[in-house]
C-alpha cells in the first residue's frame, strides 16, 4: 500500500483536491475516460461530504494491489437508504440525485458506510498493467575469430 494523498478538505479546497486527484492517477497510469471517470467520481464524493456532511471531510488516496483507491469520509447525519440502495438512473429532468449513481457508474469499485455519525465513501479503479521492458542492450560488435593454432580438433578434443 503507497499512500498517495490524505487531507482533510472544505469547499474552498475541493477545486484543489481534484487536481490533487488528476495528477496523483495520471501518474498511477490512468488516463483518457478512465482518468476523468475516476476524478469526476471523487469529485461526487467530495462534493456530497461538503453539501450533505457537515462541510467538511477527510479523503485519502491510495493505490493496493494494481488498484487505485479512494475514501471520503465526513461527520454528517448518514446517507438516508433509499438514496444507497437505489441502482436506477435519476429523471433527466431531476435537480439532484446523481452523485451516488454517477459514483456507482463511473468507477470499477464503490462502497458506501452510513450511518448518524457520519459516512464514508470508498471508490476503486483497477490499474493498467505497466510493461515492464529490459534496458536497452548496446548492440553487439562483430568479432572477427581466428584460428591461431594448427592442432585439429577430433572426437571434439584437441590433440
Amino acid at each position: 500500500m503507497r499512500t498517495l494523498l490524505a487531507q482533510s478538505f472544505t469547499l474552498d479546497e475541493v477545486t484543489a483536491l481534484r487536481g490533487s486527484v488528476a495528477e496523483r492517477a495520471a501518474d498511477c497510469g490512468l488516463s483518457g475516460a478512465r482518468l476523468e471517470d475516476y476524478v469526476l467520481a471523487v469529485h461526487e464524493s467530495v462534493i456530497n461530504a461538503v453539501e450533505h456532511g457537515g462541510g467538511r471531510g477527510y479523503f485519502t488516496l491510495w493505490t493496493s494491489d494494481q488498484m487505485l483507491r479512494s475514501e471520503t469520509s465526513d461527520q454528517g447525519p448518514g446517507i438516508p437508504d433509499e438514496y444507497v440502495d437505489e441502482w436506477r438512473r435519476p429523471s433527466d429532468v431531476a435537480c439532484a440525485g446523481r452523485g451516488i449513481y454517477l459514483i456507482r457508474t463511473l468507477c470499477d469499485g464503490a462502497s458506501f458506510h452510513t450511518g448518524p455519525t457520519g459516512t464514508t465513501v470508498q471508490l476503486t479503479m483497477w490499474l493498467p498493467r505497466l510493461i515492464h521492458r529490459a534496458p536497452q542492450r548496446a548492440p553487439l560488435r562483430r568479432i572477427r575469430v581466428t584460428a591461431a593454432s594448427t592442432r585439429s580438433w577430433r572426437n571434439g578434443f584437441r590433440s
